[in-house]
């Protein structure tokens, strides 16, 4: 430690606070410290062992239309250079890497993948986006198709002030199709109805979507230039990469890189106290086992929930702390179940092992279970299966809050509820299918936006005005970031630091402006 170097505090270890760590380590001429509550890194993009098997919780895509985002993956973890076991058991042609590493060889590689994921509405398979195709026109028949026509061709007419996401999705797609694949699963995602919820949810996930969207993306893939081909919306996007191991892969060796370079992660260390005076943090408490201990520091930077960090810091007045008292969030529980195999069958024309049905994730839109989506981890990595070809690991999302009657189940009386719920989905036959399952909780897993949420430019202003305070990732900036969104503010932040800037805009600004979705950056 050199007392020339400027200390900085980070509190999180997930991708946002990693990335901030990793990347003020590399410029030099700082001390470096992440503070982490938990005993793991990667935050809700952990990766979790299990006998012999790993969940990825939520599903992380590793594609961005943000070059420095992802050459920082690659120079992380590099991207294969020989077909992985499934590409060779299945002659798939994939696209490699020269002077790449071999999966079968190596650890540190970034596969390629095949994005796949549909929705399961009344037993039927739907293109995710629903796209106006003939499968589609096929499950819905010949009535409901037409319905839709007309209610989209309404919605063109007569357009609705974008006051929620209910109006927001309507805009998009007409009443019809949003009743269908919109608004059952949107209120079990957050626990509300559309019409509660700000439009602000809509236009940072699905910004560009929509049925001219979906129509336009279709026609430049038949006919469109080269140019045109790559200049698709985040949502319609084909392929991906995805570490061999899952994206707690890239994380742990991210951490690992940046301790070899003279950084340092603290785990089981929660913060409890922010201590603030004239406009700046002065230092920071956090408890490690059973005592507390007060650190200073010249920079901090957070991605603790913004109600946490709020609670946490002295003489925020009141108008404030009720702003972030109020900031809603849900939680998340996911179910891993191994079987020998699944009652739906593969009708693509894509090859998978044993033939099983090539999705990555399946969304529920059924609204007579609970469950929200169904992971196939066999689909994202091979090598997240201990036996891929004899198996079917899966990962059943459940959204709830914490403390409510499914977050307090015990795991069996979990499990045994999503397992019956497969068998109502007949997507299994019975109890006696399952040969294996784990659960994993996680709290504040989805910033939600309804409530006090729209007041969070207040509480925002007031934040920024803390000179060396930089919230960044998630929930740091209560925002349902990407994964590489979330990066992004830890590149701002960084950048802010490097000028001694206290000028927070560019951090704020991370996926807020439509052309970042819809347009490559240079």
């Amino acid at each position: 430690m050199s007392e020339n170097n400027k200390k900085v505090l980070i509190i999180g270890a997930g991708p946002a606070g990693i990335t901030a760590g990793y990347e003020l380590m590399k410029k030099g001429g700082y001390d470096v410290k992440i503070i982490e509550e938990t005993n793991e890194i990667g935050g809700i993009s952990k990766t979790i062992r299990y006998n012999g098997n790993r969940m990825d919780i939520g599903g992380h895509r590793f594609f961005s239309k943000d070059d420095e985002v992802c050459k920082w993956w690659e120079n992380v973890i590099p991207k294969q250079g020989a077909p992985s076991f499934d590409d060779k058991k299945l002659s798939r042609s994939v696209h490699l890497s020269e002077g790449g590493p071999d999966p079968e060889k190596e650890d540190r590689v970034m596969l390629t993948r095949n994005r796949v994921s549909r929705i399961y509405y009344k037993k039927k398979f739907f293109d995710y986006p629903v796209k106006m195709n003939a499968n589609t026109i096929k499950n819905m028949g010949f009535v409901t198709t037409a319905q839709a026509g007309f209610s989209y061709l309404a919605s063109v007419v007569h357009k609705k002030e974008e006051t929620s996401l209910e109006n927001f999705y309507i805009n998009r797609f007409g009443k019809k199709l949003y009743s269908m694949f919109f608004e059952g699963y949107t209120e079990k995602l957050w626990g509300r109805h559309p019409r509660e919820i700000s439009a602000d949810w809509g236009s940072q996930r699905v910004k560009g979507l929509s049925i001219i969207g979906i129509l336009r993306d279709m026609l430049s893939k038949a006919f469109g230039s080269e140019k045109n081909k790559k200049e698709v919306e985040t949502s319609l996007i084909e392929e991906f990469n995805y570490p061999k191991y899952g994206p707690g892969q890239l994380w742990e060796l991210a951490e690992s890189d940046f301790e070899k370079m003279g950084g340092t992660l603290q785990k089981n260390s929660k913060v409890v106290r922010i201590n603030t005076s004239d406009s700046k943090i002065v230092s920071l408490t956090y408890e490690q086992n059973g005592k507390e201990i007060e650190e200073t520091a010249d920079v901090f930077i957070s991605s603790m929930p913004l109600k946490d960090l709020v609670n946490g810091m002295n003489d925020v007045p009141k108008k404030q702390k009720e702003i972030a008292n109020g900031l809603p969030y849900r939680d998340f529980v996911t179910v891993g179940l191994l079987v020998d195999k699944l009652n739906i069958k593969n009708e693509t024309d894509l090859k998978t092992l044993s033939d099983i049905v090539p999705d990555c994730w399946i969304y529920v839109q059924d609204t007579g279970v609970k469950l929200g989506r169904i992971q196939v981890f066999n689909n994202w990595s091979p090598y997240l299966v201990k036996e891929p070809e004899k198996t079917v690991w899966i990962g059943l999302e459940y959204f709830c809050s914490e403390d409510d009657d499914f977050w307090n189940m015990s795991e069996e009386e979990c499990v045994s509820f999503a397992v019956s719920e497969l068998v109502k989905m007949g997507i299994i036959s019975s109890k006696s299918d399952i040969l294996d399952s784990h659960r994993e909780k996680v709290k504040k897993a989805y910033p939600a936006y309804f409530d006090t949420y729209k007041d969070i430019d207040e509480l925002i202003s007031y934040l920024n005005g803390f000179d060396n305070l930089f919230c960044v990732g998630r929930n740091g900036q209560h925002r349902y970031n990407n994964m590489d969104h979330s990066m992004a503010t830890s590149f701002e932040a960084v950048r802010a630091i490097e000028s001694a800037s206290t000028d927070k805009t560019a951090l704020w600004k991370v996926n807020t402006e439509q052309e970042y979705h819809e347009e490559k950056k240079n």
